[in-house]
């Protein structure tokens, strides 16, 4: 995982002066949204089995608003869907609590290989021309160039997050762990023995890179660490959340976290230099899954999933309601692409392929 192949992916940031000002302002002005929050996909319409047809009261649509559309739905995967990701080629790859890895044509749609690896792929990232799948106490790596594979030895049960920064790859895990492996040239052993970032007491659930290369880390023990990535020591210890932290995102100099506790959090430095909350959204059901994207006239969007099977899109920093996404089943995975696309991947291993107006 040389420099050669190293590709940061980065969501597109919004203007500083955008979010500062929502810092400054504690409680900053809502305006009021344009969608009516009791809003509901009809049950029976999802299953094909609603009589009203046009009397119905509830929406017969996945989405609801303006400025992305459905382009797709590709079905496949048997279990919620995990990971999502695009190398550098024009594959589309999948991976599934169901044991396998799915590589989807990104011009046909069809899906045209299927990796069973015999275990619930719990994370799948890739970096340059490296695709990592993590499993039950291995992280899987691919070199799609070549055709290599490697077994990442290390981990303590299931692998839940991973994400890479100067050519690190880094892996949270079920027992608490996250581990290190550095990248070199060997190709023989390009991922030599892990190190491993000790410091949260229970299950690590997600990871995100954020300025000046530090890695955050978010658990089921309601913290999120800060990590040096060049000492890989702990500097700080974030502690705001009342449950499981399950999802983060970095954005220019803010760090967002979301929790089952119903909250997405804005954090950012003080005067001290330390991060602390500058502002709290709250929503009515438990937060599963945060990411972002700019839409078409290049305001910052966020996508925010809850356990009620749907994906909210909030225009930042206002938090003005742009839209819903509607799944069957929980949505716990959401990918940016090139171009405008964006992924969902659901509770039903549903892989659903959506794109932002141009």
């Amino acid at each position: 995982m040389g420099a050669s192949t190293t590709l940061r992916r980065k969501l597109v940031r919004p203007a500083p002066s955008v979010w500062r000002k929502a810092v400054a302002d504690e409680t900053p002005e809502i305006p009021k949204p344009i969608l009516k929050p009791n809003k509901k996909i009809c049950k029976f319409w999802a299953i094909d089995k609603c009589v009203k047809g046009d009397r119905c009261s509830y929406l017969h649509s996945w989405s609801l608003g303006d400025g992305f559309s459905m382009l797709a739905k590709l079905q496949g995967h048997k279990k919620p869907i995990t990971g999502i990701s695009t190398p550098l080629d024009d594959k589309l790859y999948t991976g599934s609590k169901d044991g396998t890895v799915r590589v989807w044509d990104c011009n046909s749609g069809e899906c045209g290989l299927v990796i069973n690896l015999g275990a619930e792929v719990g994370s799948l990232i890739s970096e340059g021309h490296w695709v990592f799948a993590g499993l039950p106490n291995i992280v899987k790596a691919w070199n799609i160039e070549n055709g290599a594979e490697y077994n990442l030895n290390g981990p303590v049960g299931q692998v839940n997050t991973m994400v890479t920064s100067n050519d690190i790859l880094f892996a949270g895990t079920q027992s608490g762990q996250i581990l290190a492996w550095r990248g070199c040239i060997d190709q023989t052993n390009p991922f030599p023995e892990a190190v491993s970032l000790e410091g949260h007491t229970s299950t690590v659930i997600c990871l995100a890179i954020g300025r000046d290369n530090r890695l955050y880390s978010g658990s089921m023990d309601h913290t999120i660490r800060v990590w040096d990535t060049s000492t890989l020591q702990c500097i700080a210890t974030l502690e705001g959340h009342s449950d499981s932290v399950m999802s983060l995102i970095c954005w220019d100099q803010f760090l967002l976290s979301a929790s089952l506790d119903g909250t997405l959090k804005i954090w950012s430095n003080n005067d001290q230099g330390n991060l602390e909350v500058a502002y709290t959204h709250k929503e009515e059901h438990e937060i599963l899954a945060i990411s972002g994207m700019k839409d078409a006239n290049a305001k910052p969007i966020l996508f925010c999933s809850c356990n009620d099977n749907i994906v909210r899109l909030y225009e930042l920093p206002s938090f003005l309601e742009r839209g819903r996404l509607f799944a069957k089943r929980e949505v716990r995975v959401i990918q940016d692409g090139p171009g405008g696309f964006f992924f969902t991947g659901d509770g039903t291993g549903l892989l659903t392929v959506w794109k932002m107006a141009t």
